[in-house]
């Protein structure tokens, strides 16, 4: 983990925004319109997925990927000018947010700037030719680190952002780049600003080891915590996957999510979510009400820091294309759904839920997670029924009656057993 990353981010909620399709012209401005009510969310944290011009070579679809970045300094003219993101940048450090952007480092369009500036730059299959290491990105050829010269112009990139005022870098697929340059890049960057935020798009364990079987490089989240702050939980993601299409159970799940605890650094932060813009709209997994609400509520209550992607909170279940205009379904919106978010959020900013010591584990009879933060004499306790399981639980907590934190509503444990509800509860105790 890197040594000065702070703990608090585990009380953050971090909000992902699409540009092309937020609002009704998909530009700068439009998420400018929108930020009080990101704000009111309990959002800290912005994160633009890429906002620079895409390149036009091999494009995906009508309008191309974001991810196939034709130039990583200038701005894609579809969302507006340098002006009108600063003045973004602007309003999101008025409403006490940070800002992130998405940084494309292991590849660039086939046409982009530094393709006609610096093809030395750039990885050569055995025939000489450009080319990618992943069959399938077909619109991106990719940059080969061994050239320092590239360290040095993709660094300088990185440190004009954060001169304008960008607070931290989403890294795609970093775990593709050295690890020396991401440890260089982070001092760099420093030099700036000392405090900018570090996300890796860790990758899945299988991809991981495709990626080392053919020789190139694929970095561990252990490797990755030396120079980011946080990095994504794909390494639980097929057995979170696989316990909703029912090809594995809620212990197989849950077990690798409590290995976290014991292989990673005492500070490690994980991104935790229950959907991001390239897996399955939460509501498409998870259709019933009721249990996407539970499912909400133990998503905020993991250690680590919370994202949305824009259109969650509306409960949209369609997973917009990165090649179309796709816009977010808003008429799905719902005041109780966003309610539940918002106190929810207030109970992410718990100091307890940064520097407690965290145990999760599934109950042995039931679909039930059951999770707790302890710090000197408090707990805080999140019992989060995702099976709906009928009945009660043993709990190791005092008998009593508990606020429900979530809901103001009352949580009785008699005779060491606690009553399972159908939505998230998450109580005090000592």
């Amino acid at each position: 983990m890197a040594k000065n990353t702070d703990v608090k981010l585990r009380n953050q909620i971090m909000y992902s925004v699409y540009v092309r399709n937020h609002g009704n012209n998909g530009t700068f401005k439009d998420v400018e319109a929108d930020l009080e009510r990101i704000k009111s969310l309990g959002t800290d944290i912005v994160w633009f997925m890429p906002i620079h011009p895409i390149g036009v070579k091999n494009k995906k679809g009508t309008l191309g990927c974001p991810y196939a970045i034709k130039n990583y300094r200038e701005v894609n003219p579809e969302y507006g000018t340098l002006e009108d993101f600063k003045l973004v940048i602007s309003k999101i450090h008025a409403l006490g947010m940070k800002c992130i952007i998405d940084v494309v480092y292991n590849h660039t369009s086939p046409d982009s700037w530094l393709v006609e500036n610096h093809p030395e730059f750039f990885y050569k299959k055995p025939n000489g030719n450009m080319g990618n290491k992943v069959g399938d990105w077909t619109d991106i050829v990719d940059l080969d680190y061994n050239n320092k010269e590239l360290w040095n112009y993709q660094i300088e990139t990185l440190k004009y952002w954060t001169s304008l005022g960008v607070d931290g870098f989403r890294c795609d697929v970093a775990s593709l780049v050295p690890l020396d340059f991401w440890l260089k890049a982070r001092e760099e960057v420093a030099k700036i600003n000392p405090n900018a935020i570090w996300l890796s798009e860790s990758v899945h364990p299988s991809f991981l080891l495709l990626m080392r079987e053919n020789g190139f490089v694929g970095l561990s989240d252990s490797e990755i915590y030396q120079a980011f702050d946080m990095a994504y939980d794909y390494d639980v993601n097929d057995e979170y996957l696989g316990y909703l299409n029912g090809k594995l159970s809620l212990k197989d799940y849950i077990k690798r999510v409590a290995i976290q605890e014991s292989i990673y650094p005492n500070n490690y932060v994980k991104l935790r979510f229950l959907e991001n813009h390239d897996q399955p709209r939460a509501k498409k997994l998870i259709e019933d009400e009721e249990t996407l609400r539970i499912w909400t509520g133990f998503m905020y209550f993991q250690k680590g820091c919370t994202l949305l992607y824009a259109g969650q909170e509306a409960q949209d279940s369609n997973t917009p294309s990165l090649f179309e205009i796709d816009k977010v379904n808003w008429k799905s919106m719902k005041e109780d759904f966003v309610s539940l978010l918002k106190a929810l959020g207030t109970i992410k900013k718990k100091e307890i839920m940064a520097k407690g010591f965290y145990e999760i584990y599934a109950d042995e009879d039931k679909d039930v997670v059951v999770a707790s933060y302890k710090m000197e004499s408090k707990k805080l306790i999140g019992v989060f029924n995702v099976g709906k399981a009928q009945g009660d639980i043993i709990i190791k907590v005092e008998d009593g009656e508990y606020t429900n934190l979530v809901d103001n509503t009352i949580i009785s444990v008699k005779d060491g057993r606690l009553k399972l509800l159908n939505k998230a509860m998450i109580f005090e105790a000592v």
